[in-house]
């Protein structure tokens, strides 16, 4: 059994996934942790008694190997690392919602303080691509942004939603890292620096990301998902009930290959093969876990895998030793497994016991009857699968319906549908009554996004008076734009929105591609199509003249940036070049605008205020002190009462501040989906462009030349 070399009772409570390990004097490894109340606690039990002289650090009085960094505002990311080039040292980067500070633990000064807009929710801390030295990469309200050593910013690009999760690992396999981001669109997306190579859909938000080896990586997603990719390929996934609260990379067994070692939210720790999946060790906490993490915190040569709880207790594993090797599971775990052979053996005697008794059955009566109740079906059953899509009528919304039959007299008892993202709990029984049993079954489905979906079909097929049945397995997909109609006539004028390219295809390759995505009652012979969606009732034009020249007519700015993205994919068009325009967004994205500078004036404004107001309360309380000290208490009681109104102003100020902040963070959020869908419309190089240039306009307040590049996809058209 693998049992901790060491464990630790820390008088300090742990905020989940906020715990980091840095050597910040070069040397001793620190357990670090975002505690309550805006404060980081380092626990370093290497070098006692270390005088500090920073007013940000100061000691614990409950643990004397514990200094505490006052950041007074709410952590909500922190890691370590070495970011100056030259440094043996690790820097400590604590991220909050509004700022981005790297402090030098050992010397106790700020290495620098940065504002940062579009808030801190993820940070890691690497080397990226060609970039010249480290950077400490932020992923805030869908923008990413990089800072070097000297608190410069020099890496900036947009996602599609709030960002939760970052990791550098080298995805492609050129010796050079990538960026993973995970985020709250279900999307794990792949930079390689500001370039977007890869876009994994997942059907949760995703919610830890780790790496393991070479181009593998590990994620955990917010419905208790955790699993192993490898670039594009998933080796495993497995789901649990509770939620993973931190993942990390570790040889825990000493095969010389990593596992993937996760921390739950129920206290649990476990170890998993990369794999296959299997669970090779655990241990569990009396609460939950905070965070896992490793680091030679024994100073012994070894690295420990070091796991905290939420309330203080650390544990520290050093890896099995030869004789253990690839067997950590304890007497505990071997009970288990006996259990679970016994039930197998248990269904299994079950089993026999049925066939039996149908062979007794089969030797005492009537073959039809016995037949009948045993199941028996013609050979020739199939069960037959069919798509379509229902416009919806006065009782039944818009959907696509999954029609399942079988050839023959024979009925479906019940089906059992597996499918990611669209049924709650990723499955779905359909029991159709005794009075209505027949060979046909009606489903009706609704997709929430525009995603390709795998449907894992299992049905009992039978005879009416069957008592048992054989069960069928079929798997059917529906493409990526499944909830679209398409349009038997002209339902009337285009959408505004429009988007206009050309290729070099013929345009039998489009209509492939519309086979593929769509579906389609029967194949179309022409690219020029219209649809209906049944989310919204929308429409979709689609149009190719002779030149190669397509148009989309939507008012739907992600379906268009879906679409480009899909056909570009299937065409396989390296770069694209797209003009585009809606009318209606891009009209609201200038109301955002506007309503930016006004919460930029405002909370400008509002600074100014509480700045004058503490300094008021300086004197004010100087004044009262020196009432007190010349026996005026009436003086000193006005000062005090002044004081109280002071400070009551202070907090709805404050207030104001915040909710001023939270629109603003908001607007800064639209503005930053705004010009990563304008990035979707195109593809390689002018994606990137776009994206740079919108960036570049908005820093320089130029509204004018934003909308030009959205439209045109360059700053000069």
């Amino acid at each position: 059994m693998l049992v901790p070399v060491f464990t630790l009772k820390l008088n300090h409570k742990i905020n989940p996934c906020m715990v980091t390990v840095g050597k910040f004097d070069g040397v001793h490894p620190c357990l670090t942790a975002a505690t309550q109340a805006g404060k980081v606690f380092i626990h370093n039990p290497h070098s006692r008694g270390q005088r500090l002289s920073s007013s940000r650090l100061s000691h614990s009085t409950q643990d004397s190997d514990i200094s505490l960094l006052n950041i007074n505002q709410a952590v909500s990311c922190l890691t370590a690392g070495t970011l100056a080039p030259d440094s043996a040292c690790d820097s400590l980067l604590v991220g909050s919602q509004t700022n981005l500070l790297a402090y030098d633990v050992h010397n106790n000064t700020d290495i620098f303080y940065r504002e940062v807009t579009d808030g801190a929710n993820a940070i890691v801390l690497g080397e990226l691509g060609d970039m010249p030295s480290p950077l400490a990469v932020i992923g805030g309200n869908c923008a990413l942004q990089g800072f070097d050593h000297r608190g410069n910013d020099l890496f900036w690009t947009v996602t599609g939603d709030n960002v939760r999760s970052l990791v550098l690992c080298d995805f492609t396999g050129d010796g050079k890292n990538e960026l993973l981001v995970g985020s709250e669109d279900f999307d794990i997306r792949v930079f390689k620096e500001d370039e977007l190579l890869v876009e994994i859909t997942e059907n949760e938000t995703v919610t830890s990301l780790c790496r393991m080896h070479g181009s593998r990586f590990g994620y955990a997603l917010a419905n208790g998902t955790v699993g192993v990719y490898d670039r594009t390929a998933r080796y495993w996934r497995i789901k649990s009930k509770n939620h993973a609260m931190s993942i990390h990379a570790f040889d825990l067994n000493a095969d010389g290959v990593v596992e993937l070692i996760t921390g739950w939210s129920n206290g649990k720790i476990d170890a998993r093969s990369d794999r296959t999946g299997e669970v090779i060790f655990k241990d569990t906490f009396s609460s939950s876990v905070a965070g896992v993490v490793e680091g030679d915190y024994r100073m012994d040569g070894q690295a420990q895998l070091i796991c905290t709880s939420v309330e203080g207790e650390v544990r520290g594993y050093l890896p099995a030793s030869k004789e253990m090797k690839g067997n950590l599971m304890d007497a505990s775990v071997d009970q288990d497994l006996i259990r679970e052979l016994s039930q197998r053996k248990q269904n299994l005697l079950l089993e026999l016991r049925n066939y039996e008794e149908n062979s007794k059955a089969a030797a005492g009566g009537p073959a039809s009857d016995v037949d009948t109740q045993m199941g028996v079906i013609p050979a020739n059953t199939q069960l037959q699968t069919a798509l379509s899509v229902k416009a919806g009528s006065d009782s039944q919304r818009p959907h696509i319906e999954l029609k399942i039959s079988t050839p023959n007299e024979t009925i479906i008892r019940a089906v059992l549908i597996f499918a990611e993202g669209i049924f709650e709990g990723e499955s779905h029984v359909v029991h159709p009554s005794p009075q209505n049993l027949s060979g046909c079954v009606r489903i009706p489905i609704t997709l929430p996004k525009d995603i390709p979906v795998d449907l894992h079909i299992k049905a009992f097929v039978g005879s009416k008076n069957s008592t048992q049945f054989h069960v069928f397995e079929i798997t059917r997909q529906l493409p990526r734009f499944s909830m679209y109609d398409l349009c038997k006539e002209d339902p009337g004028p285009r959408p505004a929105g429009r988007v206009t390219f050309a290729i070099n295809d013929r345009p039998q390759r489009v209509i492939m591609w519309l086979n593929q995505n769509f579906l389609l009652p029967t194949g179309i012979e022409s690219p020029d199509v219209c649809f209906t969606s049944l989310r919204g009732g929308g429409l979709l034009y689609i149009a190719m003249l002779p030149n190669g020249q397509i148009t989309l007519n939507t008012d739907d700015i992600d379906l268009a940036g879906d679409l480009v993205q899909s056909l570009a994919s299937f065409l396989a068009i390296d770069d694209l070049q797209v003009e585009a325009d809606f009318p209606e967004y891009f009209e609201e994205v200038r109301v955002t605008l506007g309503q930016v500078d006004d919460y930029h004036s405002v909370h400008q404004k509002l600074t100014a205020v509480m700045a004058d107001h503490s300094n008021l309360i300086r004197n004010m309380l100087v004044q009262a002190e020196d009432a007190r000290l010349m026996g005026e208490m009436r003086t000193m009681k006005k000062r005090y009462i002044d004081l109280y109104d002071l400070n009551r102003d202070l907090i709805n100020e404050y207030k104001i501040r915040s909710n001023n902040h939270n629109a603003l963070l908001n607007c800064l959020k639209s503005v930053n989906q705004a010009i990563q869908r304008a990035g979707r419309l195109r593809v390689g190089k002018p994606k990137n462009q776009v994206i740079s240039a919108c960036r570049d306009a908005i820093k320089n307040n130029n509204v004018g030349a934003l909308f030009k590049i959205m439209r045109a996809g360059t700053p000069s058209s």
